[in-house]
């Protein structure tokens, strides 16, 4: 394997330039779901090498279950500094596994506590307002998906703002925006150099839905206008209350680029561009760190059938 098992766990570096250039130069559906996807992938190859190593550094454990044949010397010699890798592998792993556990535990427990808490109200559809004097609206994934928002948030809109607060957390269950965060703190999770890109993927889901609202509304102005007052009126609020599956994107810059065009809307960012240069660099570091852990994977498997073949 040599040092190709170490490539994976350093190469979420070059997704870096693409996590602020994304959110700036991209259409923020293309950005979220190229941020997610790039995360998840070089997440997948750490993991996947991370593994790798914790094979290497158990079979070096006495009284561990592997064959006799995985701790010889010709399977330590496959890994560079095998002796503190791989045990280093076993507690990185062990932290991976209970970070990735309580991001999913937390992730659902909220959710099933929001959801208990709507089964006590009346009325049904995907709209449940809440009697509340602390003004907040988010939107609460399930089957089915609804759109949480409290009294004290629609008593401060007129009736176009809320039309378009309501679109705005409506296409948040709609292009299940939950489910490209989760991955990507997951991601973050299995390698702490990823959780750049969580932030760039907040901001994008935010415009994306923006956007959307935009779309339904069709007045970018009246949008701006009640993203900026809902943001405003939440944070004056004492004892302010988040929803706990998302945080909400810088709003200043949200309401500038409603103000703007709208975001051209292309698969790729053209070569000769910020965009495009960070791109390239992302997709071909995803793109080596696929290769390094496959290649690291299948001299693993050869170096491991061989020392386990009888001659």
């Amino acid at each position: 394997m040599g040092v190709f098992v170490y490539l994976p766990l350093v190469l979420p570096l070059t997704a870096l330039p693409i996590a602020r250039l994304a959110e700036q130069h991209l259409h923020p559906r293309r950005a979220a779901r190229l941020l997610t996807t790039v995360a998840v992938i070089l997440a997948s190859c750490s993991l996947v090498c991370l593994g790798l190593l914790v094979v290497v550094g158990t079979a070096q454990l006495p009284g561990n279950p592997l064959p006799d044949g995985w701790s010889d010397e010709e399977v330590r010699e496959a890994v560079p500094h095998d002796a503190f890798a791989g045990k280093a592998s076993i507690l990185a792993l062990v932290a991976v596994t209970m970070a990735c556990g309580f991001t999913v535990h937390r992730h659902y427990r909220f959710r099933a506590r929001a959801h208990r808490t709507l089964a006590g109200l009346p009325g049904g559809g995907d709209l449940a307002v809440l009697p509340d004097d602390v003004p907040y609206a988010y939107a609460l994934p399930g089957s089915p998906g609804r759109v949480m928002v409290s009294t004290a948030m629609l008593a401060a809109l007129d009736p176009a703002e809320r039309r378009a607060l309501l679109a705005h957390e409506r296409a948040h269950l709609d292009g299940r925006h939950h489910r490209l965060l989760l991955a990507t703190r997951l991601a973050g999770c299995v390698n702490p150099l990823l959780r750049p890109l969580q932030a760039a993927l907040v901001y994008s889901t935010e415009r994306w839905a923006d956007e959307e609202a935009a779309r339904v509304t069709g007045d970018r102005r009246l949008t701006a206008r009640a993203v900026g007052k809902a943001a405003l009126i939440s944070a004056r609020a004492p004892g302010r209350r988040r929803g706990g599956l998302r945080r909400r994107g810088p709003v200043p810059r949200r309401v500038a680029a409603l103000l703007g065009p709208v975001p051209p809307d292309r698969g790729w960012p053209p070569a000769l561009t910020p965009a495009g240069a960070a791109a390239f660099v992302a997709a071909a570091g995803t793109t080596v760190s696929a290769l390094s852990a496959l290649n690291a994977a299948v001299a693993l498997f050869l170096v491991l059938e061989a020392a386990t073949t009888p001659l």
